[in-house]
């Protein structure tokens, strides 16, 4: 079934078995954008650094188990949805899972059409509640591309500072460094210098607050009243 635009979605995908990830890759990409990793600690990194709609994460995966994944995602404070696979049918399995923090699990051998679905249904989920995202007295509204202040003024942003504050925003407590930040809003040649600039544009719409300097590690979303 085709889709529309506004339906395609960022996908972190977390498989080790390359013959199932292939297959599984070529499914989704015909509708939705797909990062695939294949272990622990490379599908944790690749969760810090860059916004994802939702994420697919198997349960049995190199370097840890998907649960632990799960669990560090969620410690960070990422909201994305996850869904979990795994080839484990007992409930208590499944109840872990979902205590751990996924938003819902998918038994292996799975059907193409049913994995879709259910993604569809928790990016249709997520994006509902991206509306609005608050920041200290502030509130942020990614596809508005505009912040209102605690008197509700609107503040307008460009394309690059909604970019920029949606990344920091979306995981509050992770320290973003500026490469981080220089790979998942600014295009290849652009440097950091271009993140300190951004910053100091956002600031100057908004309060200094808005983002916070940690000294020697980068940024991250602050408390602005």
């Amino acid at each position: 079934m085709p889709y529309d635009s506004g339906q395609r979605a960022d996908v972190l995908y977390v498989e080790d078995d390359q013959d199932v990830a292939q297959m599984t890759i070529e499914v989704l990409s015909e509708v939705h954008t797909v990062v695939h990793e294949a272990d622990v600690p490379s599908a944790r990194a690749r969760a810090l650094q860059q916004r994802f709609d939702v994420m697919v994460i198997d349960r049995r995966l190199p370097g840890g188990d998907g649960i632990e994944l799960v669990r560090s995602i969620r410690t960070a404070r990422i909201t994305t949805p996850i869904l979990l696979l795994t080839a484990l049918g007992a409930v208590d399995d499944r109840v872990e899972g979902l205590d751990a923090g996924a938003n819902d699990y998918l038994v292996k051998p799975f059907d193409y059409g049913e994995l879709l679905a259910r993604i569809r249904a928790l990016v249709r989920g997520y994006r509902a509640e991206q509306h609005r995202r608050m920041l200290g007295e502030w509130v942020f509204v990614p596809e508005s591309q505009a912040l209102y202040g605690p008197s509700g003024a609107r503040v307008a942003l460009t394309t690059t500072e909604t970019a920029l504050l949606d990344v920091l925003s979306a995981s509050p407590e992770h320290v973003f460094t500026r490469e981080e930040i220089l790979g998942a809003v600014f295009h290849e040649g652009d440097t950091p210098g271009s993140v300190d600039t951004y910053v100091h544009y956002i600031r100057r719409k908004t309060v200094p607050e808005m983002i916070e300097t940690v000294r020697a590690r980068g940024y991250r979303v602050g408390q602005p009243t």
